[in-house]
């Protein structure tokens, strides 16, 4: 299989030759999706040794039970579910104030001012100290929805809760961000 058919094929045929023990198609499902769940793992568990570690562990775990995955076109759903959980049980591991990093790639263009270089730094150290703040769950649901732009249906499968509680836990998480945040308005 071409790099050029794989891209043109949807997840539900990747995982359908996958499971068949077409390793090639789930090569390319883990191209097409370790980015972002890179990225997820990296914003909720806050550093890159651990978000890779992570994922490593996701996409490894996904190709072992993939015959336990009913819905073929489930599979990104599935991925979200299974990253964030593992970032849950790695925060659970921690003691409760490790560090947490929004994305250790993101900084000021290099050719930005130096006093607003400076604001944009706090600014930034600002809300990860907010984002430190919050629950895991409420940290997860943050990050899944604001970053990733999930559905409160996607939010409430990937944590192993209800839609109400996901509703309740932004609400809380966006109320305590806002007011960390409150004086960069």
């Amino acid at each position: 299989m071409g790099v050029a058919e794989a891209v043109a094929l949807d997840d539900a045929t990747l995982v359908a030759r996958s499971r068949e023990g077409d390793v090639r198609a789930y090569e390319h499902l883990v191209r097409r999706y370790q980015g972002p769940m890179y990225r997820l793992a990296l914003r909720i568990v806050g550093g890159s040794g651990d978000a890779e570690d992570v994922v490593q562990d996701v996409f490894l775990t996904a190709w072992r039970r993939l015959g336990q995955l009913h819905d073929d076109g489930a599979f990104l759903g599935w991925l979200y579910r299974s990253t964030t959980n593992q970032c849950l049980n790695v925060l659970r591991k921690r003691k409760p104030h490790a560090d947490t990093d929004l994305d250790e790639h993101e900084s000021p263009a290099p050719r930005t001012r130096p006093e607003r270089e400076v604001e944009m730094n706090a600014q930034l150290d600002a809300l990860r100290a907010a984002l430190r703040g919050l629950t895991p769950q409420q940290r997860a649901c943050w990050v899944l929805r604001e970053v990733h732009g999930r559905s409160y249906d996607e939010i409430a499968e990937a944590i192993g809760t209800t839609q109400q509680a996901v509703r309740g836990r932004l609400a809380r998480a966006r109320a305590q961000l806002a007011e960390a945040m409150a004086p960069w308005r």
